[in-house]
């Protein structure tokens, strides 16, 4: 497969920029066998922390750091996820080596860590242009992601040292209390009250909860395949909200960016990664290979799918009110409180079905 298809960075962004000499001063302290010149260029996806390629005659790395500005307490700590993925890299391989962290701020202005690169293709909104994907390396596909998604949930995190990295007990609970507060604090006039919705969740919440490692961002954008083989995945990335949660609720998070062939054009409006081409499942295709896998009953999986939805309409009106009050003009969020009524039509179509 051609080399052209390998996802690169671009042109940093204006006033995103790295200061070039210190920085090039910290890696040759703590990384070394880095030769010629150093050149910065900048990811434009994701729209929390900035990520960049550091690139060197021989090899590139990549450079993670918070964004300016002031911050939501327990956000962007780039700490614990260097030490989180340093930690998870010997028992799931698929998490890039971690090469270094710093929290000295005097180096770029932040605290950063840097990471090996991963060459490989990243599905987004489609895959590359010129890469044809069969119907069956789709469908391999589909099932290769959530194998790999499979192994983290039954990772023993208490083995890996990794039972420090969330509360554990009582997530599905948290979760339900504070999406509800933090919609409702985003709420402006032209969205619903989401009352219906937030009631069900509450009255709905399953007995029994499993605690293991969940990614929280676990979508086929956040995947490296391999280039030489697109349904082999490299690496999977972005682990800013891994915790100790609910692996159903994981895929309940996964599914509502879930968009499948017959869905209609507001979901598709919105679409991040390519799951609607011939051969890729659909939501309860997923649902049930997973629950077949992990020896669940996927009828039970309704609540999950609600939560994943409302989850990601609070993440949506968040975002709106910073524009509704005038916060950012960005007109891309312009017309996304359309996208929370559409996202709460989606749960009440739910909890009709049940």
């Amino acid at each position: 497969m051609s080399q052209s298809l390998i996802d690169t960075a671009s042109q940093v962004r204006p006033g995103e920029e790295l200061p070039v000499e210190p920085l090039r001063a910290w890696l040759d302290q703590h990384i070394g066998d880095l030769h010629g010149q150093m050149s910065v260029t900048q990811y434009s996806g994701g729209a929390s922390n900035w990520t960049y390629c550091l690139s060197f005659e021989e090899r590139s790395l990549i450079l993670r750091r918070p964004p300016k500005g002031t911050k939501a307490k327990g956000a962007h700590d780039m700490g614990r996820e260097y030490r989180l993925q340093d930690a998870l890299k010997p028992v799931f391989d698929k998490v890039p080596s971690m090469l270094g962290y710093t929290d000295d701020e005097s180096v770029i202005g932040a605290e950063f860590y840097v990471m090996e690169k991963l060459d490989g293709i990243i599905p987004r909104k489609h895959f590359p242009r010129g890469m044809n994907i069969s119907r069956e390396q789709a469908n391999t596909l589909c099932k290769v992601a959530l194998d790999e998604l499979i192994k983290l949930h039954n990772v023993d995190y208490r083995g890996a040292n990794l039972a420090h990295i969330g509360k554990g007990e009582g997530y599905t609970q948290r979760q339900i209390s504070g999406w509800i507060g933090r919609y409702q604090k985003a709420k402006t006039w032209n969205v619903p009250s989401a009352k219906k919705v937030m009631r069900w969740l509450e009255a709905h919440l399953p007995a029994k909860e499993t605690i293991c490692i969940t990614h929280n961002d676990y979508r086929f954008d956040n995947l490296v395949l391999s280039a030489q083989d697109p349904t082999k995945i490299i690496g999977v990335l972005d682990w800013e909200l891994a915790t100790l949660g609910d692996p159903l609720m994981d895929l309940g998070n996964s599914l509502a960016y879930w968009v499948q062939a017959d869905d209609d054009f507001l979901a598709k409006s919105t679409q991040r990664q390519p799951t609607d081409i011939p051969g890729m499942m659909t939501r309860q295709e997923v649902i049930n290979y997973y629950c077949e896998k992990q020896s669940l009953e996927p009828k039970d999986f309704d609540f999950y799918e609600v939560y994943g939805l409302f989850r990601l309409a609070a993440i949506v009106q968040q975002i709106y009110y910073r524009y509704h009050h005038k916060q950012t003009r960005n007109p891309a969020y312009k017309n996304m409180w359309v996208f929370v009524h559409y996202l709460l039509y989606r749960c009440n179509k739910i909890i009709k079905r049940r």
